[in-house]
């Protein structure tokens, strides 16, 4: 959008300077707040535990591979992965305490007791799925379901283009033909020579229209800013539709997708809906019997939230 002054009224609500609660980036002054978790992975082996990465690479190669066609991923909820570690889900949990992350640990994977391999929630962003299941709640609760907005965040790979030597991301293909790795070999930026090579535009996801557009800026985050109808996101094939879907990617062999919002609010301000890009949960403000709902949603694994809720790493003091 060429005019992001609809969004002054969520700045102002922001604290400033930031004080390292969730209000660093949602908005104070709604009667209700809900944490919405996002998903885990857990890998798991039939009648034997996950093995260790060092274990894993001192296997002969054979091995190795026949124990990928083992392997079986699913998603997992915080509440399954705090019983497994035996540790406490509350509202104010954190991932690294839930699965009892040593302080030099690697807190997105971790060997539960009983074996499993548990991958840590994705961060700021939740599947088209879970948005789907999410709207359907937000339009329920205001009254112009069909005129908001939405944010995301500039900084996602490809998403914006930019003037430059090399391309926004690269998509990499593989191949045994000499001729084709040659090209890909003459591909690869060379810093030397490129500060001598004049600038060119780089497309991203989104036109150069857009990429070189206002911004919709927040504490240390600038947005792009997008109006539409809330509603659309009810279905989860609302990839298909919004102006930021990832076309580039789909020529390139992958499948439909788009990133969901940063920030997502209605036309009448009655609730917010946040992916802080550092987040490993969705924020919603809104009313009390929004809120309800929400936590109530036996697809959601959400809790109630009070005002000026710390979620950072350190606010966890059940699992320490």
């Amino acid at each position: 959008m060429s005019d992001t002054s609809a969004g002054d009224w969520l700045r102002e609500r922001l604290d400033d300077p930031w004080n390292a609660t969730m209000h660093d980036v949602v908005p104070h002054g709604f009667p209700a707040y809900a944490r919405i978790l996002h998903p885990a992975t857990v890998r798991s082996l039939p009648d034997r535990r996950v093995p260790t990465y060092d274990e894993y690479d001192a296997m002969p190669e054979a091995e190795r591979l026949a124990l990928i066609d083992q392997f079986i991923d699913e998603p997992a909820t915080w509440a399954e992965t705090a019983s497994a570690f035996g540790t406490t889900l509350h509202p104010l949990a954190q991932w690294q305490r839930i699965v009892r992350t040593p302080a030099d640990g690697d807190w997105n994977m971790r060997l539960s007791p009983d074996g499993r391999e548990f991958t840590g929630p994705m961060e700021g962003e939740i599947s088209p799925e879970m948005l789907s299941v999410i709207a359907g709640h937000l339009i329920a609760h205001t009254a112009t379901p069909d005129a908001g907005f939405a944010a995301l965040w500039e900084g996602r790979g490809g998403l914006v283009g930019h003037m430059g030597h090399g391309p926004s991301r690269g998509f990499y293909t593989f191949s045994d033909d000499p001729n084709h790795q040659a090209m890909l070999d003459r591909s690869i930026p060379d810093p030397l020579n490129n500060a001598f090579r004049k600038q060119t535009w780089q497309e991203g996801i989104l036109s150069r229209e857009i990429s070189e557009g206002p911004r919709f800026g927040l504490l240390n985050r600038d947005h792009v800013l997008f109006g539409g109808a809330i509603s659309a996101f009810v279905s989860p094939g609302w990839i298909l539709e919004v102006p930021w879907r990832d076309t580039p990617a789909e020529e390139h062999g992958s499948s439909p997708s788009a990133q969901s919002p940063s920030i997502l609010w209605p036309d009448d301000h009655a609730w917010v809906m946040v992916s802080e890009i550092d987040y490993d949960s969705t924020i919603v403000a809104g009313s009390a019997e929004l809120v309800a709902a929400i936590c109530a949603d036996e697809r959601l694994e959400a809790f109630q939230i009070p005002e000026n809720a710390d979620l950072t790493w350190e606010a966890d003091e059940v699992n320490r």
